[in-house]
């Protein structure tokens, strides 16, 4: 199955903690003002990636820890990225995190704002929601750009029915 891409990074230490293969996907509705990344937002742009091709990118750096899908805005394809995550979580096994940054928050989410993503929350480890503010900008903030966005442990959030926040150091260090 294919995936609608802007790029990636293979060797991002920006995306998450700890030296992770960062997707950015195409397309995205939310058009924030000071996005980082306008060219993601037009859905006809980007191109084509297969699964294989994403997997074997991830397989050739051996230094790898995480994952991140970023854009763009993956919910929009929450159901072939939970079907990439799956695989990339059984075929490539160095791969500890698997991080999702989204403009949807978690309560639009769980409303069903966005088809197939509680197919991929299953798959996350962690999430970063909220649309990107820029009156709320920070420099201080670690792996998020407005202060708004929160830093979510979704398998904590699943099992209990609310937002769990990730306080972990990883995520959180200053």
């Amino acid at each position: 199955m294919s995936i609608r891409i802007a790029g990636v990074v293979s060797d991002s230490i920006t995306d998450g903690p700890g030296i992770r293969y960062t997707l950015f996907v195409q397309g995205c509705p939310h058009h924030c003002p000071g996005c980082q990344n306008p060219q993601t937002h037009d859905f006809s742009g980007g191109r084509d990636a297969e699964e294989e091709e994403i997997i074997a990118g991830i397989n050739k750096n051996p230094l790898l820890s995480g994952l991140t899908l970023s854009g763009g805005e993956p919910m929009c394809q929450a159901r072939a990225l939970a079907r990439l995550v799956e695989r990339v979580r059984r075929e490539c096994p160095k791969i500890k995190e698997v991080a999702c940054y989204t403009g949807f928050t978690w309560e639009e989410l769980a409303q069903g704002k966005a088809d197939g993503a509680q197919e991929l929350l299953k798959q996350l480890d962690t999430l970063v929601d909220g649309r990107f503010i820029q009156a709320q900008r920070s420099w201080d903030l670690k792996f998020k750009g407005s202060k708004n966005q929160r830093v979510i442990d979704v398998k904590k959030s699943l099992e209990q029915g609310k937002v769990v926040l990730d306080v972990s150091e990883r995520w959180n260090w200053s």
